[in-house]
């Protein structure tokens, strides 16, 4: 994910001799805009489409929801594994995480909080729209901007949907070394590893970058802000267990004890070199993925296994070299981890200081997955696989959706 630093292009002027000046030309991004009053108009329930931006996917009874980056949702209709099938749209501009209780569908829209009322699925409803609970989301920078030019954004009034790029001359000067200055029948659903939304009991809570948002949804049409505190540095991911959240950031794992649901308490951080990190955790150990490379930072990617046996000292007790990792999940004692263009591949976790790789599927380039009771999803970008467990505890393919 990128880092969402807030850069101005700065030109600088120097009054000194021009034989030490020059100039060169940057790629600056210029935020497209729109107003929030617009843009909180915008949500709409739309006929199936396509998928060609795919991001996160959730399982809630007999439906997958497959989010598409920042526009909104998709709605797949799985009653039959073997012959998936899109039924609706959820038009979100700004959308990237949903979470979903008792047919109530919790979605971020850039600044808001959304609610949705599914228990029609062929009749979703807005029910309820928090505004500005969201101090900072996902601006999109493009990858080929060298800087951002927010000179002219209200960020009380405006919302960025876009970007252009355009070319600015900048004058640069040369110092004399020659450097430069510048479950299917219970009431809550299931998200990936990747996911930044959170139900716990009669608490939603959502991460980003650097803030936890804590909303009661005891009354699920009309969730209450009970609390935002600091969560960490570049938040990415975050997952729930025994009592605990884990939170997934570029530089680390922080842990936070939900004992006090309303308020939940920092108690210990994990901290490794700059990578992006999806974490899950069984018992008394913690799987994290670091993917080097691109964005992510360091080269190396790697499966981390942390012993988090006691929370103020997680401890790293083993690792494991990858190609490309992405999301990971586990049910008993398989570990299943998304290497993107390296595919699927199972660990046996019954010793987890010494994971054993059982299977590789290479044919999957996979991104996140979840596992259910009964079968195993897995996402890619542009197909939803549907796998099935048989007596031995293997896999076999039940359906390959293609998305695109």
């Amino acid at each position: 994910m990128k880092k969402l630093t807030l850069l101005l292009i700065v030109i600088c002027f120097w009054s000194c001799n021009n034989d030490d000046n020059k100039t060169e030309t940057v790629t600056v991004a210029v935020p497209q805009t729109m107003s929030k009053v617009e843009f909180r108009t915008s949500v709409v329930i739309e006929a199936p489409k396509p998928i060609f931006n795919v991001g996160k996917i959730y399982a809630y009874q007999n439906y997958i929801f497959i989010n598409e980056k920042f526009k909104g949702v998709h709605v797949i209709d799985n009653s039959n594994p073997s012959a998936p099938q899109t039924i609706a749209f959820i038009s979100v501009p700004g959308n990237e995480d949903i979470s979903i209780k008792d047919d109530h569908l919790y979605a971020d829209s850039a600044v808001d909080l959304v609610v949705f009322d599914i228990s029609e699925i062929t009749n979703i409803q807005e029910v309820e729209r928090m505004q500005d609970v969201f101090s900072v989301y996902d601006y999109q920078i493009p990858n080929e901007a060298e800087y951002s030019d927010f000179s002219n954004m209200n960020f009380n009034t405006d919302i960025i949907v876009g970007w252009d790029l355009v070319q600015m001359e900048r004058e640069i000067m040369l110092t004399t070394d020659n450097s430069t200055v510048e479950t299917f029948f219970g009431g809550t659903g299931t998200g990936g590893s990747l996911a930044r939304f959170q139900i716990v009991e009669d608490y939603l809570y959502t991460v980003g970058i650097n803030e936890m948002t804590v909303f009661d949804i005891t009354n699920l049409s009309q969730p209450n802000l009970v609390h935002t505190d600091y969560a960490g540095w570049n938040i990415e991911t975050m997952f729930h267990a025994d009592g605990y959240l884990y939170l997934g950031g570029t530089n680390g794992m922080f842990i936070h004890s939900i004992e006090n649901p309303a308020t939940p308490e920092y108690i210990s951080q994990f901290s490794h070199w700059e990578g992006c990190d999806p974490v899950v955790v069984d018992g008394d150990y913690a799987y994290l993925t670091l993917r080097g490379g691109n964005e992510c930072g360091q080269e190396l990617s790697v499966l981390e296994v942390i012993d988090v046996s006691d929370k103020l000292y997680p401890t790293l007790v083993a690792q494991h070299v990858l190609d490309n990792p992405y999301g990971l999940g586990f049910k008993a004692n398989n570990l299943f981890v998304c290497d993107g263009s390296s595919g699927l591949k199972i660990f046996d976790k019954t010793n987890p200081l010494e994971l054993q790789i059982l299977d590789t599927f290479t044919e999957v380039q996979a991104t996140d997955i979840i596992p259910l009771n009964d079968r195993l999803l897995v996402i890619s970008e542009n197909a939803l696989y549907q796998y099935e467990y048989d007596t031995e505890n293997t896999i076999t393919l039940v359906s390959t959706f293609i998305l695109n």
